[in-house]
Order: structure tokens, then C-alpha cells, then sequence
């Protein structure tokens, strides 16, 4: 088998429709099979899978068991020399998935590629991901972006061949399965966010090379999938303080403080906002009520 494309899905009934029909329209002239890792949806998805798509090989959990973990348990039993990693959030776009594989058929030292996310009126999203650091903490990415272009590839450069990077965002990554075999799935602590970062530097250690291919085109629904409430923030922010505790643990400490005061220094603008607005904007109202319940969730050791 050429391919295995796995997308793990928790109650998004008609994104999946739509990201599973875009891969049986898009993706030809390679053997492929499709894993769903249902993380124990409510919304009818297994339901409609079984009916509409019965070739699926389907895995069922009983619990939502998080991205990380629902993906190994497809890595585990795949039998594609590639795993091709979709959000069910995503619609593939003619050949985007040829030129992935072709660009991993002609380079063995890649490991992992990401190809270019696009919004849904076709503008781009951010595709790339640079390992975090303390610095990226004290300056918004977006301006690193814009003053060391090299070092923080971006959606602001037009790139017609693939470049290295340090890591793709997860909507849709290519991998190796003979790289999984050898350093391992990706690391069941966390829940969601940065398991591809993290894996991406485990790979990199190992001596792998990591690739964006800007010709493979795929629309993402961003955030449809995770949800806007702060369950998922605090997902967020787990996962970036265990990021760095594994990878920069001398400057975890540090990290911590800018992590906190940044916080801070947002609940209390936005709470002025609020104040200043008469609480009559609803979308400040919101952030200013996320971020109070971050900073208690900090308060009570980040249970």
C-alpha cells in the first residue's frame, strides 16, 4: 500500500463528509486506504461513515482520547508506506496529495511535508510552524516573520519550490512510516496542540529533514474541529508549557513568566476595552471571559 490517510474526528458529521469525499475525488495513481479514529462522537458520525463511506476502516473509541493518542492507534495498524494526516476539518484540492507523495518518493531524507492550507476563500493560513523559543514568546511571530524571513518562513512569501522548516501545522502532514517505526508516534501527553511540533523535533534530533511543498494546496476550515471556548485554550496552553519543559527546560522558568504575563497583560486590555465600550461589544466581552477564566485555571495550578 502506497498511502494511508488518517484523520481523526470528534462530532464534525459534515466536515468529515466533505474531507472524506475530497480524498476519494483527489487522490489517484497510488494505493490507498482511509483510517477513521473516532474519538467518541455524539453527532452521528460513526452512523453516517458506516452508511455513506463503508470502506473506511473505522476505529471506534469509547472516549475522547485526544489527537495525539487517536492518531498512534491508526499509525499502529496502517499499512501504507506513507501516512497522510488530515484534520476532518480540511477538502483536499486536485493533485494536492500527488505532490506530496511525489516529493517523498524523490527525496528520502524527508521525514514529514506540509503542503500550503488555504482559507476558504482561497487566501493563504499559516502552513508552518517554527519550533517556539523564549524570544517568540516576548515578540508576536508575526513581526519575526517579517524581520528574519529566512529563519521564520511564512504565509507572507511566495514560494514556488519546497523549502525546509521546521515543522507543518497538522491539518495535513505526510510521514514516513518507516520514521514512525524508528522514533515512535507522536507523544500521547498531549491532548491537542503541538504533538507535531514536538514530533517534528523528535524527528529532526534523529537526523530527518522536515519540508514545505507550497504546490500541494488544502482548504482548511480552521478551528472547526477543536472548538472556540476555553477548554480548548487551556488545551493550548498544557500543551506549550510541556512543550517547553521537554525541549527547553533551562528556560522554563522564564517561558512561564512571559507565558503568564502575557496573559495578564491581555485580560487587562481587554477588560479596558470592555469598560471603555460599555460592555456593549459582545466579542470583547467574550476574550475579556476567556482570559479571566485562563488566569483562574493558572491560579489553581493548572489542574
Amino acid at each position: 500500500m502506497d498511502l494511508s490517510v488518517v484523520i481523526v474526528n470528534w462530532n464534525t458529521e459534515s466536515l468529515l463528509r466533505d474531507c472524506l469525499r475530497s480524498v476519494y475525488d483527489t487522490v489517484e495513481g497510488m494505493t490507498f486506504e482511509v483510517i477513521v479514529v473516532d474519538n467518541a462522537s455524539s453527532d452521528g458520525s460513526v452512523a453516517m461513515l458506516k452508511v455513506e463511506f463503508p470502506q473506511v476502516r473505522r476505529i471506534e473509541n469509547y472516549e475522547n482520547r485526544g489527537f495525539a493518542a487517536a492518531n498512534n492507534q491508526a499509525f499502529r495498524v496502517m499499512t501504507g508506506r506513507y501516512a497522510l494526516m488530515l484534520n476532518s476539518d480540511t477538502v483536499l484540492t486536485g493533485g494536492a496529495v500527488r505532490e506530496l507523495y511525489a516529493f517523498m518518493e524523490e527525496h528520502p531524507e524527508a521525514v514529514m511535508a506540509c503542503g500550503q492550507l488555504l482559507n476558504a476563500d482561497g487566501s493563504k493560513q499559516n502552513s508552518i510552524a517554527a519550533f517556539p523559543t523564549p524570544l517568540s514568546l516576548v515578540v508576536n511571530v508575526p513581526l519575526l516573520e517579517i524581520l528574519f524571513p529566512a529563519r521564520y518562513p511564512s504565509k507572507r512569501q511566495e514560494y514556488r519550490h519546497p523549502i525546509e522548516v521546521d515543522s507543518g501545522i497538522g491539518a495535513c502532514l505526510i510521514v514516513r512510516k518507516s520514521a514512525i517505526d524508528g522514533v515512535g508516534g507522536l507523544d500521547e501527553r498531549y491532548f491537542f496542540f503541538f504533538e507535531e511540533t514536538d514530533w517534528a523535533r523528535t524527528m529532526r534530533e534523529a537526523g530527518w529533514k522536515i519540508y514545505h511543498v507550497p504546490t500541494a494546496r488544502i482548504y482548511h476550515f480552521q478551528g472547526k474541529s477543536v472548538g472556540a471556548d476555553v477548554r480548548s485554550r487551556i488545551h493550548f496552553y498544557r500543551s506549550r508549557y510541556l512543550y517547553f519543559l521537554k525541549w527547553e527546560s533551562g528556560a522554563w522558568p522564564i517561558a512561564a513568566v512571559l507565558i503568564v504575563t502575557r496573559l495578564i497583560v491581555n485580560w487587562v486590555f481587554t477588560g479596558l476595552g470592555v469598560v471603555l465600550t460599555l460592555g456593549l461589544n459582545r466579542g470583547l466581552r467574550g476574550k475579556w471571559k476567556v482570559y479571566s477564566q485562563l488566569i483562574g485555571w493558572h491560579l489553581r495550578g493548572c489542574p
